[in-house]
């Protein structure tokens, strides 16, 4: 008997891959979700920023993370570093865009659930497996398990990540860098309130960033070296603490850690195009850069918009020639933009060079300083919706 041809297959179980899934699935389509079973607990938390919200807004899947979520009233950038050249203090506030948070923190795992059960009351069909072949031909792609079949479908959601066997059988190129940096991540408790508010420290070596959540709690993302980073994550558990409250100038006063912590090496990455051969890049398929101003899988569910929008949009032929250079279009522009402009931050971090320095300075002090320009920022990093 021959496989039915599915409308949309997605491939990968990350949020945005799962949020590509659910909206696809609200437009009419037959969705086929391909993935192995999910991996162990992820502890780290995620910013839903602006348009983020509302699409999970969409997906129906906010209900159950409201009472999960912290909300980001104030975003604080504060330069840390020893330099000749600082920038000054810049507080930017939800109330200034009119919006009471800019957005929420949510535990990953907290969003991936919420999505696992969203994904099962809509009727996408899931296959746990992993993807060991993918074919793509001119009406469908065929995707190959290793006990499970195939699958074949019209237009292919590549959300398999950095390293995405997508992406390869659609041939998109793909440009990558590495940084001398890497990011420690944990949870912490402490005595003093965060007052909603998320607080990014610039330092030499990158941010050293605070994130609230529910309660006295708040998340740690700790750019270092490699080398730092890995001695940091050795440390036990009281002396840690002791390091992220001396980093953090006991803003939240005494700290205690909770649970694991982890390293992940920093790098970037942009696909040159965004959708080829019925396949489509979605989130770390398509782009990776550092965790700087919670951009990422903000990025990554604005593609799992944006595809829908092409499934809705052609739905007579959603892997057509003319749905991939329209996702190519809808894409390209916010993609680049946003992961140059958080390279470019990045490495004004890391450099010596004073007159680049004195540039940002004189950046965050205009922005601090011009009410209609720090607007435009503010606007800016919430995104528009997709």
């Amino acid at each position: 008997m021959t496989e039915p041809i599915r409308d949309v297959a997605v491939v990968g179980a990350g949020p945005a891959g799962l949020v590509a899934a659910l909206l696809a699935r609200s437009h009419g389509a037959s969705v086929t979700l391909v993935a192995p079973k999910a991996p162990p607990r992820d502890e780290r938390t995620v910013a839903m920023l602006g348009a983020s919200v509302e699409i999970l807004q969409q997906a129906g899947v906010w209900p159950a993370l409201a009472d999960k979520a912290a909300p980001l009233r104030t975003m604080r950038i504060v330069d840390g570093t020893r330099r000749l050249i600082r920038a000054p203090l810049v507080e930017f506030h939800a109330h200034e865009v009119g919006r009471e948070a800019f957005g929420y923190n949510i535990p990953n795992a907290v969003l991936v659930e919420a999505l696992d059960a969203a994904l099962e009351e809509a009727g996408v069909e899931r296959v746990t497996a992993f993807a060991s072949d993918i074919r793509p031909a001119d009406d469908f792609v065929t995707i190959d398990t290793p006990d499970q079949g195939s699958i074949r479908a019209k237009l292919v959601g590549a959300a398999d990540g950095r390293r995405s066997r997508a992406r390869d059988a659609a041939n998109l190129s793909v440009r990558s860098w590495s940084y001398p940096q890497a990011a420690l991540v944990a949870n912490i408790s402490h005595s003093l309130p965060h007052d909603d508010v998320s607080t990014e420290f610039h330092t030499e070596t990158g941010p050293f960033t605070i994130v609230p959540m529910p309660g006295l709690h708040s998340a740690i993302v700790c750019v270092e070296s490699p080398a730092e980073a890995e001695r940091l994550s050795k440390l036990d558990d009281d002396q840690l603490a002791a390091e992220f409250e001396r980093r953090a100038h006991s803003i939240l006063g005494k700290i205690t850690l909770r649970g694991p912590r982890q390293v992940f090496p920093l790098s970037g990455q942009t696909a040159r195009h965004f959708a080829a051969r019925r396949i489509a890049l979605i989130g770390e398929a398509a782009h990776v850069f550092p965790p700087i101003g919670a951009q990422g899988l903000n990025l990554g569910l604005r593609d799992a918009a944006a595809f829908a929008a092409i499934v809705r949009d052609h739905a007579a032929d959603p892997g057509s020639a003319s749905a991939m250079a329209a996702y190519d279009r809808a894409r390209a522009g916010d993609i680049l933009s946003r992961t140059t402009a958080v390279d470019a931050l990045n490495r004004t971090l890391l450099t010596d060079f004073l007159p680049i320095q004195a540039l940002r300075g004189i950046g965050l002090y205009a922005i601090d300083r011009v009410p209609m320009l720090k607007r435009v920022v503010m606007r800016q990093g919430l995104a528009p919706r997709v």
